[in-house]
Formats: structure tokens, C-alpha cells, sequence
């Protein structure tokens, strides 16, 4: 079952949840069926990161180089 990520449009909660093809989805919060769907994103690991490639980069990553590795 995949994952969507929705924002309800009534009170402005932002969630996810698993969903199957014929389920209708509704706000955990106030149980609003008006909603947005948002786009979604996945992430894929393809190995470890070298600790000075971390540290280069201020102790994190960056993700506008679009690679998916660090920045350094």
C-alpha cells in the first residue's frame, strides 16, 4: 500500500497515511473529507558517508545539489 501525504483544506492539518486503491481518506483531526493531496518524495540509501564529507558540509547534507550526497 503506498503512502500519501495530504494537507485538509477545512483545518489545515497536514498528514500521512497508507491507503488502498478504494478507501476514502478522511482528517485524523477533524474528520474532513475536503483534501489535498501533496506531492511526495522518497529517499534511497546507496551507502555510507565518509565523516569528513559530513563535517564539510557544516555536519550535515545538502540537498541542493540534487545527487543525493553531500555538499563537500
Amino acid at each position: 500500500m503506498p503512502i500519501y501525504e495530504y494537507k485538509c483544506d477545512d483545518c489545515g492539518t497536514e498528514f500521512e497515511v497508507l491507503v488502498q486503491i478504494e478507501e476514502e481518506t478522511t482528517c485524523p483531526l477533524c474528520d474532513g473529507k475536503s483534501l489535498t493531496k501533496k506531492l511526495s518524495t522518497f529517499g534511497i540509501s546507496t551507502g555510507s558517508v565518509k565523516p569528513d564529507c559530513a563535517a564539510g558540509c557544516g555536519g550535515g547534507f545538502s540537498s541542493s545539489c540534487g545527487s543525493g550526497m553531500c555538499c563537500g
